[in-house]
């Protein structure tokens, strides 16, 4: 009697086939479970105890990748236990092919993904460029999505290298129209790895001169002295000459200065000693040296090079104008006059004529 019952066919198959695909399918699940309970909960507790984060990485690839597949394996092995009809078939393969694509696609992404963004904590990139860097992953989403939409719809049957084909000479139309876009984005991508200037940075391109706000995929914007905001091409800022000042180590001075002709020999040749003490006297400087370079139209010219170990503007000003004082200071003790623009007029007095 019950063979009989396993014996009969509903479908074009019989009912011991639906139990045979039934118990394969539950112990397929069964068996994920186990592996889900006992070697995923094991993975996980050995992963808290390690300092890296690619095995955190790898075990959510696990959970959230792999396992899903496995149960559309399970299914799949199942349904061959049975037999479908073509159309069934057809909307079976059709659906199981996107679903692979799409895991495919997204397990692609989540691991260019975490691959930047370790490359974003090695390098101690600043906060700014974390925004650059979604930028970039955007950017290759829809470079992967696209692919993948392309292979799929290649193994579902469709004449794919003609729509390729098609493209390929649209998108050479398309290049050719926005050339300016393209080569933008290319050095944004420059701008991104090379890191020439940050997000925060102080630079000077050309006569324009600013503080990086924000680094896009088309345009950089830098916020000037004078308060306005100057938008840039990339293309513009990758072909020119920048002066970034935020990565300058110390800070080069140069300065002159100049006394009357009156000042005596014995205080000329003081002079630079005196200049030497007031820079040595001030935190944060090394002095290079200090020079009577010139006689000049109405001073005795010195020449003065010392360096203000920061980059930071407002410390060298402070700096210097510390410099300034104690000079003003020391130039007035001993009696030495600072010299500013005078003329001396020769008037000769003409004979008397009889």
């Amino acid at each position: 009697m019950l063979s009989d019952i396993l014996q009969k066919s509903f479908l074009e198959n019989r009912v011991l086939d639906y139990i045979v695909c039934i118990a394969i399918f539950l112990v397929g699940i069964l068996l994920i479970q186990i592996i889900k309970r006992i070697s995923l909960k094991r993975l996980k507790a050995w992963s808290k105890k390690t300092a890296t984060t690619i095995d955190d990485f790898l075990i959510g690839i696990i959970e959230t990748k792999l396992i899903p597949l496995l149960y559309l394996g399970v299914f799949y092995l199942s349904l061959n236990n049975l037999t479908l009809g073509p159309v069934v078939s057809r909307y079976i393969n059709v659906s199981i092919a996107i679903i692979i694509t799409y895991f495919a696609v997204r397990l692609i992404v989540t691991v260019i993904n975490y691959s930047l963004e370790q490359y974003w904590v090695k390098k101690e990139v600043d906060a700014g460029r974390k925004g650059s860097l979604k930028g970039i992953v955007m950017i290759l989403k829809v470079i992967i999505w696209g692919l993948g939409i392309t292979f799929l719809l290649d193994n579902l049957g469709f004449q794919i290298s003609a729509v390729v084909a098609g493209l390929g000479i649209g998108g050479i139309a398309v290049a050719l129209a926005a050339q300016t876009i393209l080569g933008d984005l290319f050095s944004y991508f420059v701008i991104f790895f090379d890191r020439p200037f940050e997000t925060g940075d102080f630079i000077i391109i050309d006569s324009y001169m600013g503080t990086i706000e924000h680094i896009g995929i088309k345009t950089t914007r830098v916020r000037s002295l004078g308060g306005e905001q100057l938008v840039f091409s990339n293309t513009d800022l990758t072909n020119s000459r920048i002066r970034n000042y935020k990565r300058m180590q110390k800070r080069r001075v140069v300065f002159s200065l100049g006394v009357v002709y009156q000042t005596t020999l014995d205080q000329v040749k003081e002079l630079p000693v005196v200049i030497r003490e007031a820079i040595e006297s001030v935190p944060d400087t090394t002095f290079d040296r200090a020079h009577f370079a010139s006689y000049g139209d109405f001073s005795l010219n010195f020449e003065i090079v010392y360096y203000v170990l920061s980059g930071d503007y407002n410390k060298y000003m402070d700096i210097q104008q510390e410099i300034n004082f104690t000079l003003k200071e020391e130039f007035e003790r001993r009696g030495i006059e600072f010299a500013y623009p005078t003329q001396t007029i020769f008037m000769e007095k003409p004979e008397a004529t009889c």
